[in-house]
Parts: C-alpha cells; structure tokens; sequence
C-alpha cells in the first residue's frame, strides 16, 4: 500500500490540532497501531506548533482587492501565512513533512550541527543536518524538536531551498491485527 496527503494550512494555533486528527484519521483507517499512531501525532503536533510560532514574520498589508488582507513576508513581499504538512505511507514506513516559509533553522541557537548526515536523508549533502539540543530544565518551551527525534526512528530538521525550516521524519509501521491495508 502507498497513499500520501498534503495539506497547505494558516499559520494559526486551530491548524494545529485539524493536521492531527487528519492524520489520526489516516492511521485508524489504515489499521496503524494505535501507539505508532499516537506517536506519529504528538511529533506532527510538535513541529506543526513551531511552523505556526516560528514560520514566518508576516506583517499584514492591504491589497486594494474588495478590501482584503494578506500576510506578505516583507522580503519577498510572498505570502507567509501558511504551512504545509505532507505525510506518506509507503509500505512499511510513514514519513512527514512540515514546511514553512520562516527565517529556517539558526544553527547558533537552537540547533547544532549533526555530526554525521542524517540516515534518512543520505543524499542530501547540499544543506547541513542539524539536532536539538536540550534547553535547560527552567526553560518554558523549547523542547518540541528533542520529543520529535525521541518519538521518530529517523528525523531531518534543515532549511527549504530559499527560505523556511522544513522537518521531516519517519517512522516503521505496525499494524493492528486484521488492518485492510496492510502490507503484505
């Protein structure tokens, strides 16, 4: 079996938990483990909240248009009020994707460069890896990219080709006994 989904949403905490009952929706239907389902949601809760916090710098300008507003990035002038999430389930193995189109990953503060490639993403040579690093146990927030990478078997974390941080990873599936879509 192989099917994948792709959804543009807003940059806007009540995309946060829409992304995660789809997502729930295609596990349940697709006869996923309920505990690799709940994994795979809470890792795509995590980066979905920092698409939204994180994923742009929009600014709101008026378009002349029936006199309606638009988040634009005030580089590019390109809109930046959104986020996409593309999840795939190709035999034994899902992979998601967060894209946004923020400033990306600043390898000074919240990451620091892996010492090796990524498993899951050998051929990408072109932009660094990168990995969490831990806050400090007073820290109120900042703890999001180390759940992914405990949740996930493989994980990327790097920037887009022009501008936003796009984390990706991946996760073996198992299968509830009787699944209609299992992989045979």
């Amino acid at each position: 079996m192989s099917m994948w989904w792709s959804l543009h949403l807003r940059r806007d905490a009540a995309s946060v938990p829409l992304a995660r009952r789809f997502l729930l929706g295609t596990m349940e239907t697709a006869g996923v483990d309920p505990d690799i389902s709940y994994d795979l949601s809470v890792a795509l809760s995590e980066a979905c909240a920092n698409a939204v916090e994180h994923g742009g710098e929009s600014r709101v300008e008026e378009t002349g248009e029936q006199g309606s507003a638009h988040a634009l990035d005030g580089a590019t002038g390109k809109s930046c009020g959104q986020y996409r999430v593309t999840a795939y389930l190709d035999g034994e193995m899902c992979r998601i994707e967060v894209a946004d189109s923020g400033p990306g990953f600043s390898s000074r503060r919240t990451l620091r460069t892996a010492a090796h490639p990524s498993a899951a993403h050998p051929e990408s040579d072109a932009s660094p890896g990168y990995a969490a690093v831990q806050p400090p146990e007073t820290a109120e927030s900042g703890r999001g990219l180390c759940l992914i990478e405990e949740l996930a078997d493989h994980v990327h974390f790097g920037n887009g080709p022009g501008r936003g941080a796009v984390v990706s990873f991946d996760k073996i599936l198992k299968w509830r006994e009787g699944a209609l879509l299992m992989v045979s």
